[in-house]
């Protein structure tokens, strides 16, 4: 199997829409795929799709193996950029040994590992048993697939899943999660027509996975422009006239910014307390996020101000709600154990101002101590917080024998060890053990940078070792 069969495959895949919610075009090609190549298929209610290659001559009583990725992907963009996810292709290119796309989200995550899989179906120079290619939809909202997976649409107990972004780790274990939604009702009163109105934005920033890249110091925009709101507020009455921020639960917010008035004779204040604050970000960033920046520009505005209470108290609440790393495991050396993303501030129509995050944490108790953080945050502003769509974590097994299978092929292949690794991102095997407590588990991917934010890359010379070592798994399981 060959590195560039998996990459043609998957630049087919960037022509399909399949924003998470909205996979019913990726479902099609799919069964058009299976199709194709003569491969039987089959859909459940919600969308998940399963092709089978059935086991080769002389492999009919090998184990059947399951491929499983997720056929959803966080639609992303830049702003300013003109791309319609339910319609228009992802632009990539090829760049210093990656593949990459600058101003949207790749896709990469999933779409290599969906690749993969039909990569393997269809090739016909492997010799394997059983093979199910198992597509999940809304994994990235939800995990809904996963989660509406029902026995006996897929009949194996080995699955490799191949939703992992570093080459050369093997996964067997992840964090769970939760989302937490406060929302503010406001009203709209009239504006001082005599106060300055001005646009502030923070904007450049690296942004990233709110599970893997959680830890990396990576500003967090809706953060920033509530720090300098604050300060501001601190000495003098503003009016807040609009606040936006951030878009997806699983993503660390890149870009916020907010239009609001103040007094004339408070103007070289506000600037200098501007000037104070943008400092501040681009000194204390400048190794981690280094492109992050703030602009301040006047604008005009009249369609009257957020009541003042709700202004001051959003700010309050904002400067103060968790983000980041919580708490580093006592038992596995690294493993982000507990963490939370402030991830969005939306206004809504209704008049409501609605703030998303999610946490983290493969522990129950934790993650829910967590969320329950955020919650006493934002309910003592004032907000009306929600909890939801929790999923559970995977627990690792270290006497799981396809972990021993591929810690010896890999060590064969490539003449060094594999890094046996969980992570703390959330994956669908969390909710696989649940629903399948006999089925033997392991994640691994070729290496991906950037993911659910614009310029996520994959790193080709990665995949020609994945393919390799995953050729060589299905190929060797007796």
């Amino acid at each position: 199997m060959n590195s560039k069969d998996i990459l043609e495959i998957f630049k087919e895949i960037t022509t399909v829409p399949r924003e998470s919610g909205h996979e019913e075009k990726i479902i099609e090609w799919l069964l058009a795929f299976a199709k194709k190549h003569n491969l039987k298929a089959k859909r459940d209610e919600i969308g998940n799709v399963v092709i089978i290659k059935e086991a080769d001559k002389g492999k009919e009583k090998v184990p059947t193996v399951i491929l499983q990725s997720h056929s959803d992907m966080v639609c992303e963009k830049n702003p300013g950029v003109e791309h319609d996810f339910s319609k228009d292709p992802i632009p990539y290119t090829e760049e210093d040994g990656w593949l990459i796309s600058k101003d949207t989200t790749l896709g990469a995550d999933c779409g290599i590992g969906m690749a993969a899989q039909l990569a393997v179906v269809t090739d016909p120079t492997i010799k394997t048993g059983r093979v199910e290619a198992l597509f999940t939809v809304s994994e990235e909202t939800g995990l809904d697939g996963a989660e509406a997976l029902k026995p006996g649409f897929v009949t194996g107990n080995i699955l490799l899943n191949l939703d992992s972004e570093d080459e050369g780790e093997l996964c067997i274990g992840c964090n769970g999660g939760i989302d937490t939604t406060a929302v503010f009702k406001y009203k709209r009163v009239p504006q001082t027509k005599e106060y300055l109105k001005y646009k502030v934005r923070v904007f450049g920033s690296m942004g990233g996975h709110s599970g893997d890249d959680i830890n990396k110091n990576r500003v967090n925009a809706n953060q920033q422009l509530l720090r300098f709101l604050y300060k501001v507020l601190d000495k003098h009455r503003i009016e807040l006239y609009e606040i936006e921020g951030g878009n997806k639960r699983n993503a660390i917010p890149r870009d916020a910014h907010a239009l609001f008035g103040f007094p004339k004779s408070a103007k070289g204040s506000v600037f200098e307390i501007f000037e104070e604050i943008r400092g501040y970000v681009r000194s204390e960033f400048s190794l981690s996020d280094p492109n992050v920046d703030m602009e301040l520009v006047p604008v005009t505005w009249t369609k009257g101000a957020i009541d003042e209470n709700t202004a001051a108290s959003l700010i309050f609440a904002g400067v103060a709600s968790p983000h980041g790393s919580y708490k580093i495991s006592d038992s596995i050396k690294g493993l982000i154990e507990i963490s939370t993303n402030f991830a969005s501030i939306k206004m809504r129509p209704g008049n409501k101002i609605v703030i998303g995050s999610s946490q983290r944490s493969a522990v129950v108790s934790e993650r829910r101590w967590m969320a329950q953080q955020m919650e006493a945050c934002w309910a003592l502003a004032g907000a009306k917080v929600v909890h939801s769509g929790e999923y559970p974590g995977w627990i690792p097994n270290l006497n799981s024998p396809i972990l021993d299978v591929c810690k010896k092929t890999y060590k064969r292949l490539f003449k060094e060890d594999a890094r046996v690794i969980v992570t703390p991102a959330g994956l669908e095997c969390g909710l696989f053990s649940l629903k399948f407590p006999e089925m033997d588990m392991i994640s691994f991917g070729p290496t991906l940078r950037g993911v659910h934010a614009p310029g996520e890359k994959l790193d080709l010379k990665s995949l020609e070792r994945f393919t390799k070592f995953l050729e060589e798994i299905v190929v060797s399981i007796k």
